[in-house]
């Protein structure tokens, strides 16, 4: 049995960190597999939103809410001391870094080799020799040799990405799942504190999955079965885990 993950974030901010955090995990990806071509994708997707969008300074703000909070925490009784300490060293780390460090993927702007592919990359089946010579020369490399490169243009958004891992991290753990069921293929609930993600946890021998909607303190699951692409009127069992 298969359980799946599926999230939902509930305001702008959450959803853009999501957004970054699985172009992070596709860059990883493709710093340990050679993925040939395709490696450019998530890069120029990343580049596009650092370009579009100066993160750094919200970042920044919710880096030093979440030690406040953390720094809180530690005086509360049956909480990990040490865990606690650890991520306060991480956040503040990550922060330190962020603070002294140039927008990410400013220095990218300046590699004509990246440069020219960006410019192809957005024309369809603009990939081919003739129009990249210079990536059919790049692809002949050693993986090795590219595997370093790539790691070096990976790097340069490192100061912005690991802390706004560390973030979603940490709302995470805000809490725990709970065992669920949606009737007829609904569930609805409300929070008294401000919700900004929500997971669900489903087997995938359900056939179905889950749609959700919400803002703040209240949100809504619908459930749809996959193969009829239509909501379930089953009784679905699934964990639920509302992060503040």
């Amino acid at each position: 049995m298969t359980n799946l993950i599926y999230e939902q974030p509930l305001n702008e901010k959450i959803r853009s960190y999501l957004r970054l955090e699985y172009l992070a995990q596709q860059l990883q990806a493709n710093v340990d597999q050679d993925h040939q071509h395709r490696c450019f994708d998530p890069l120029f997707a990343l580049c596009e939103l650092t370009e579009r969008c100066d993160y750094r300074g919200e970042v920044l703000k919710d880096v030093d809410r979440q030690l406040f909070a953390l720094s809180k925490w530690q005086s509360l009784p049956s909480i990990d001391d040490e865990q606690i300490e650890l991520y306060i060293s991480r956040l503040s780390a990550a922060r330190d870094i962020l603070q002294i460090a140039q927008r990410p993927g400013q220095e990218l702007k300046q590699n004509r080799f990246l440069t020219a592919l960006r410019q192809r990359f957005n024309m369809p089946g603009a990939c081919c020799n003739f129009d990249l010579p210079q990536l059919h020369y790049w692809l002949a490399k050693p993986w090795h040799e590219r595997q370093e490169e790539y790691q070096d243009w990976v790097s340069q958004f490192a100061s912005l990405l690991t802390p706004i891992n560390l973030l979603l991290e940490l709302t995470r753990q805000t809490t725990i799942y709970q065992q669920q069921v949606a009737n007829g293929g609904f569930f609805q609930g409300t929070s008294d504190q401000a919700l900004s993600l929500i997971r669900v946890k489903l087997s995938s021998e359900q056939g179905c999955y889950p749609t959700i909607s919400g803002h703040r303190n209240r949100y809504a699951i619908h459930f749809v079965s996959f193969d009829k692409q239509k909501h379930s009127d089953q009784s679905i069992e699934f964990e639920l885990a509302t992060c503040s």
